[in-house]
């Protein structure tokens, strides 16, 4: 083959152009930043007529009119030449609104192949569009597609073939823009364009139409969003279950084989319970509880995304978050923390202005995330004893769960509030919030892009900071100073702040020492409690509870841990991709203080009352 042909692929977001790119690719995809920037493209390749065509996929933009990275990235790739092709892909049931992204980049390259995407969409809608007629009015190729299945990519590669080497020169035609508007002249020309190529019958209430007559009512809005993600939650912690035992006995079997090793090679016992009961478990034990809720989690959300709901969830929460004075993307921002905070963070970037964008950041922490779940599962279920082992056990830890969420989402946007309101005090933006057709999901997709982009790079991070962290636990545990282990001396000199708090010292120690994965925390615990020197597992809420109350924990103790373990500093996952996001220690350091601050406060003021009471 000879070299690569660049195409771009451009286009309004919700328009399926990730769909036509995941056809055209296949599975030979990787992601990178662009150079400066903290936007990923993502790349694929294929072949066609034994050429090689290298596909990148532009960030969605609405606009070349460049106000955020996104559409800066678009614009400068696009302006760079180094396409051969630039491919926008345009929704065929808002064809006027698209076609204004259509005639800014045709100002800019001639080497343009429409692809009018959705077209079954369309006509279920019964929206009829003169092809013939829209090519000669933009003097480009037009190709209609069904992306989802596949429909009219045939015609896409050729076009983009016959472009690519010069059979086919397109000649856009040349605006007439004002200088001092010059969106107008998109906006009219676009306009003028749809009524000349579009028909459309009106017809009966469509499916979209129905849908969210509920998903966006006021009345059963946020009802029904709180019960998909009660669902999520459910499915996420019942059926995590089975695959973390699973991943738990096959550790479990490594770290035997693990040990025969060492001592076949004759290795000190230092040396093999720091590396084995140290490093080992504790990387052991971060996997085999982080991985199942997060292969569980971020499918299923995704889920949501691929057909079509993030958007009413945005649209149900806007009116929320901009009296709170921030962007109403940043709902999205935070029920994406749900599943991981991590992953929130990075998906802050979805909004254009940095000073909202930063907010985002700030608060995205104040939501719990997966790993927070187990203690948060297990706390609800102690203090409702009289009612564990019951069948409704399952029901009341999705209820404490969902309690839980429903209070970090007050919490961010009071929080979010008083940050406006001080150091990042500015103009609210607006945007533009779309609420594409309800779509069926391509669930095959949807798995294997969840698990490589969200699941594989969160949970990598979270290994390279457990290991070292677990060989850490470790040494505080098996080291004696004055006839105490260092985890003694440090949960002894924690013990008056804890007392304050209701909590303890072994609590509070538990929480730094779980900074790789929030996970770990209630293992830490039971070692603290049970003088062991290393992380171990209480099977059974009875045998938690027994253990819990011989060390003096009250209701106090169990509903404070509570509050802390929803308000405490980010994991060291989060805290890294935080420094990445913003490149800033500052930031980083206030995104840590900003839950902990309010943890603490919350912790202490319950414990007053309680003795007050």
């Amino acid at each position: 083959m000879t070299e690569a042909r660049v195409v771009a692929l451009a286009g309004n977001p919700n328009t399926g152009k990730s769909t036509v790119f995941n056809k055209l690719t296949g599975l030979n995809q990787h992601t990178g930043n662009w150079p400066g920037k903290t936007v990923s493209l993502a790349q694929g390749s294929y072949a066609y007529q034994g050429q090689l065509y290298e596909v990148v996929d532009l960030p969605g933009t609405y606009s070349l009119l460049a106000s955020s990275p996104e559409e800066e990235i678009a614009r400068d790739f696009i302006c760079s030449a180094q396409a051969k092709v630039t491919v926008i892909v345009v929704d065929a049931t808002c064809l006027e609104r698209n076609l204004h992204l259509v005639l800014q980049i045709a100002q800019l390259t001639s080497e343009v192949v429409v692809c009018v995407n959705l077209m079954d969409e369309a006509k279920r809608r019964k929206i009829g569009i003169d092809l013939l007629q829209l090519e000669k009015e933009l003097g480009v190729p037009v190709v209609p597609t069904t992306a989802i299945k596949g429909n009219g990519l045939p015609m896409l590669k050729d076009a983009i073939a016959r472009v690519s080497s010069g059979t086919i020169q397109p000649e856009p035609k040349t605006l007439e823009i004002q200088p001092d508007n010059p969106a107008a002249s998109f906006y009219a020309e676009a306009e003028r364009i749809a009524a000349n190529v579009t028909r459309t019958n009106s017809g009966s209430c469509t499916l979209t139409q129905r849908l969210d007559q509920v998903a966006i009512s006021r009345h059963f809005g946020i009802p029904l969003m709180l019960g998909l993600l009660a669902t999520i939650l459910w499915i996420t912690i019942r059926g995590a279950n089975y695959p973390s035992e699973l991943l738990a006995r096959l550790f479990s079997s490594f770290e035997g084989g693990l040990s025969s090793l060492f001592l076949k090679f004759g290795s000190p016992s230092w040396l093999h319970d720091s590396l084995v009961y140290g490093l080992f478990r504790g990387l052991a034990w971060v996997v085999s509880v982080m991985l199942p809720p997060m292969a569980i989690f971020f499918p299923l959300f995704t889920l949501l995304e691929d057909f079509g709901y993030l958007p009413r969830l945005a649209f149900n929460l806007d009116t929320l978050f901009q009296r709170a004075g921030a962007h109403g993307k940043q709902s999205l921002t935070m029920a994406m923390g749900f599943g991981c905070n991590a992953a929130g963070v990075i998906s802050a970037r979805i909004i254009d202005s940095p000073r909202e964008r930063l907010l985002a950041i700030l608060t995205n922490n104040l939501v719990p995330c997966n790993g927070r779940f187990p203690m948060l599962i297990v706390m609800g279920s102690i203090m409702v004893g009289a009612l564990a082992g019951t069948q409704i056990e399952g029901f009341l830890a999705v209820l404490v769960v969902l309690g839980a969420l429903v209070i970090s989402v007050l919490a961010t946007l009071g929080v979010s509030r008083l940050l406006t309101t001080t150091i990042l005090r500015g103009e609210p933006s607006f945007f533009i919030l779309e609420l594409p057709p309800y779509r069926r999901p391509q669930v095959g997709t949807v798995l294997v892009r969840s698990f490589l982009d969200r699941t594989l790079s969160v949970l990598i991070r979270a290994v390279l900071i457990a290991a070292p962290c677990g060989l850490i636990t470790w040494f505080l545990a098996n080291i004696s100073v004055s006839g105490q282990t260092l985890f003694t001396h440090f949960s002894l000199w924690l013990e008056p702040l804890g007392k304050a708090m209701g909590l303890d010292g072994v609590i509070l120690l538990a929480f730094i020492l779980g900074l790789p994965a929030n996970e770990i925390v209630l293992p830490i615990i039971f070692m603290g409690y049970l003088s062991q020197g290393t992380l171990i597992e209480v099977q059974g809420l009875q045998a938690i509870r027994d253990i819990l109350t011989a060390n003096g924990w009250t209701w106090l103790t169990a509903l404070n841990f509570l509050l802390f373990a929803i308000f405490h500093w980010p994991c060291g996952t989060t805290l890294l991709t935080i420094k990445k996001e913003t490149g800033s220690f500052k930031w980083t350091i206030l995104a840590a203080l900003l839950p902990t601050s309010l943890g603490v406060v919350l912790c202490l003021f319950v414990a007053k009352i309680a003795s007050i009471l």
